[in-house]
């Protein structure tokens, strides 16, 4: 398996797994000009010329960055896949000097596993809420909140 920055060619795949998961209600849908405009923040896992998980690190300010749109194709979970993402994000979000790194996930136990502590959702900056103005869940929000200090 080896993991890099996506590119044009990734973003179908990207796409299909996100919305695999978007479509049973574990991640926020996310569109193809939504990648395309966001390319450069994704990072993908790839094995055998097939992408089979990736994940976006957004800078959210200059003490900040989240990890969102994390998947791994469901037929390779539980083989490391989205650790090693994440330890990719990680180690970018370091070579921009970001101090913290946040998560809002259905899944804490995955990001305790990698480092992340619970924290209550009103610990982060308003900024982190800009997603949320798009959310259908944004009265109902069931997402748990997470930071690494780095």
């Amino acid at each position: 398996m080896k993991v890099r920055p996506a590119k044009t060619d990734d973003v179908k795949a990207i796409n299909a797994l996100i919305n695999e998961y978007a479509e049973q209600d574990r991640m926020l849908f996310r569109s193809l000009a939504d990648i395309y405009e966001n390319l450069q923040t994704f990072t993908v896992a790839e094995e055998n010329s097939q992408i089979i998980g990736c994940c976006a690190l957004q800078v959210i300010w200059a003490d900040i960055a989240e990890i969102k749109s994390l998947a791994v194709d469901t037929s390779k979970k539980g083989l490391g896949i989205g650790k090693a993402l994440v330890e990719y994000a990680t180690e970018q979000a370091r070579q921009l000097h970001l101090p913290k790194l946040f998560a809002l996930t259905l899944e804490p136990v995955f990001f305790e596993k990698n480092g992340f502590e619970r924290v209550d959702k009103d610990a982060l900056p308003m900024k982190v809420w800009s997603d949320c103005a798009r959310c259908p869940k944004q009265d109902h929000c069931d997402e748990i909140a997470l930071i690494k200090n780095l």
